[in-house]
């Protein structure tokens, strides 16, 4: 099968649905109109809420969801077959992520810019705030270890990526100055910057050549540099590291999309995988695994979190919702696409495929699964004529740095939780931003410590994938019930709600069976609490949706 041809095709199915499932749920179901009034205007305080210019706050958005996990999912999802992970990627895009990514987004600017976790507190009952809030808090940290260890193990694989990325960070801090203090044209400005990045990429390989000691740091040195790091820029301004850090990212990932699809109709590679590999020798079942392996790429309940605790705060105009939520889920849908062909057609001959993904065991390691991508989408590159390290560099800066927007998003959104617990619970001191930053950092960095050996971390990473899910399918039940409260037709978030949700139950029971097998007594227990309190809030859910009567909200 030509790689190519079915890219061209999922792109097509990506812009038809744009054009007209996103403007029915627009129009018809959610009815946005430029005139509302949006929190980032009505409280705006220049920390958090801060009225931003669409195609700015998109690339906040855009970055802040498209982090390391719709290439690690389909990258390990593969081994199952192209067509299963394929379809995934597109269905779950297009009729499930990119639905709860909007609608979460929706419902947090019709609710002063609150989180989702509050406000399910309002739309079902004051206890599924806590609960809800809690299971956030939970996926958060496992987030923040998960992506932690991703960076960690990228630099340790390709210590090249190092000098660029920290000249991004200097850069994103020049850029938000500019913008906001020296009141500078961001568009030039971050043009100027880009190019800089692109030359620190062209001699990152000189610079790691230059100080080898950078490649004897350790994945475990490495986490806690990043958790230390993402400590400074969670209680940072917006407008000084996260947004011009994300501008600087939307720049890198459309130039990095466009040269990967170049590369890809240049080269008309065959995919070299099987269609359907249902049985590889120690995988998990194929159902319901395909749905929590492939999370981010296809429907993530972290993209609600986002959606609703940091772009919901920075909107400053109702009907940018619609490319934000929904148009930023499909370029992340484009991401897990280009993840699945260089994953399955950058590879040279089928023989070398199998022997990648000969059996569960050689494919679930955390660096293989990322140089499958790195080293695949390489080879695209390649064929434009870029030098392979300069190319390999670029393709693993491009993820360093969506990994590293993940976790700056993450700390924040705890964060944000942290407080809004404690305040419920009268503890002054824990609503202190600072004070909250160190412990939801601290929680993380003692998880990666404690639980991520082994193969890179990717312990971390079947949990990661069913809380996430859950968190999503929790997400959509409030939509369906604000929607039914509000008088709306709520099919198009319940139906997605009910399917993702039946498939996440059944996988997290495995998750905790395993894991108390395993006598992993810690993740067990988070699996089994996460379980449970998902359980709770979906039975309140369900209660609430269903009662009569049902008052207006």
């Amino acid at each position: 099968m030509n790689a190519a041809f079915l890219a061209i095709a999922v792109i097509a199915v990506y812009v038809l649905s744009y054009r007209f499932y996103s403007g029915f749920l627009s129009r018809r179901v959610f009815g946005l109109s430029r005139d509302e009034p949006v929190p980032a205007r009505e409280l705006e305080d220049g920390v958090d809420f801060v009225p931003t210019r669409m195609h700015v706050l998109w690339g906040h958005h855009y970055t802040s969801i498209a982090g390391a996990a719709p290439i690690v999912g389909p990258t390990l999802a593969v081994i199952w077959g192209w067509v299963p992970a394929l379809l995934w990627v597109v269905v779950g895009t297009v009729l499930m992520g990119a639905v709860h990514d909007f609608s979460a987004l929706v419902i947090s600017l019709r609710n002063r810019g609150r989180s989702i976790g509050e406000i399910a507190g309002t739309v079902i009952s004051p206890r599924v705030r806590i609960l809800f809030l809690m299971i956030i808090s939970l996926l958060v940290w496992i987030v923040l270890a998960v992506f932690a260890f991703i960076i960690g193990t990228l630099f340790v694989s390709y210590p090249s990526a190092v000098f660029p990325i920290n000249v991004q960070i200097i850069l994103a801090l020049l850029l938000g100055w500019g913008v906001y203090r020296l009141k500078m044209r961001i568009l030039p400005l971050s043009i100027v910057g880009y190019a800089l990045l692109l030359l620190a990429v062209f001699y990152g390989q000189e610079f790691a050549d230059a100080l080898p000691a950078l490649g004897q740091i350790s994945v475990g040195t490495w986490v806690w540099i990043l958790m230390l790091y993402s400590f400074v820029a969670s209680v940072l301004p917006v407008w000084l590291l996260l947004q011009p850090r994300d501008y600087l990212n939307s720049h890198q990932l459309v130039t990095g999309l466009l040269l990967l699809f170049s590369g890809l109709m240049l080269l008309q590679p065959e995919i070299q995988a099987p269609a359907l590999n249902p049985n590889p020798e120690g995988a998990p079942p194929l159902l319901p695994f395909l749905f929590i392996t492939i999370a981010c790429g296809a429907i993530s309940g972290f993209h609600g979190l986002v959606a609703s605790g940091t772009t919901s705060k920075q909107i400053s105009c109702m009907t940018d919702a619609r490319p934000i939520g929904y148009g930023g889920m499909l370029g992340e849908g484009t991401l897990a696409l280009m993840a699945v062909m260089a994953a399955t057609a950058g590879f040279a001959s089928s023989s070398e495929w199998f022997a990648h993904y000969h059996s569960w065991s050689a494919a679930s390691g955390l660096a293989p699964k990322l140089s499958a991508f790195v080293d695949g989408s390489g080879r695209f590159l390649v064929e434009l004529g870029i030098a392979q390290g300069v190319a390999k560099t670029f393709v693993a800066v491009m993820v360093i740095a969506f990994a590293a927007t993940s976790l700056d998003t993450g700390a924040r959104i705890q964060r944000l939780i942290i407080s809004e617990l404690a305040a419920t619970a009268g503890l002054r001191l824990l609503t202190n931003r600072f004070v909250a930053a160190a412990l939801g950092i601290g929680a993380a960095l003692l998880l990666a410590v404690t639980q991520a050996g082994g193969k890179g971390g990717l312990i971390l990473w079947p949990l990661f994938g069913t809380t996430n899910q859950l968190v999503a399918g929790v997400t959509l039940l409030v939509v369906s019930v604000w929607l039914r409260r509000m008088g709306k037709p709520y099919l198009y978030t319940f139906i997605p709600m009910l399917l993702v949700g039946a498939a996440t139950l059944v996988a997290m029971l495995g998750e905790v069976r395993g894991h108390i097998l395993g006598e992993r007594w810690l993740l067990a227990s988070m699996g089994g609490l996460i379980l449970v309190l998902d359980v709770w809030v979906l039975l309140e859910g369900f209660h609430m949706l269903y009662r009569k009567p049902n008052p207006p909200y």
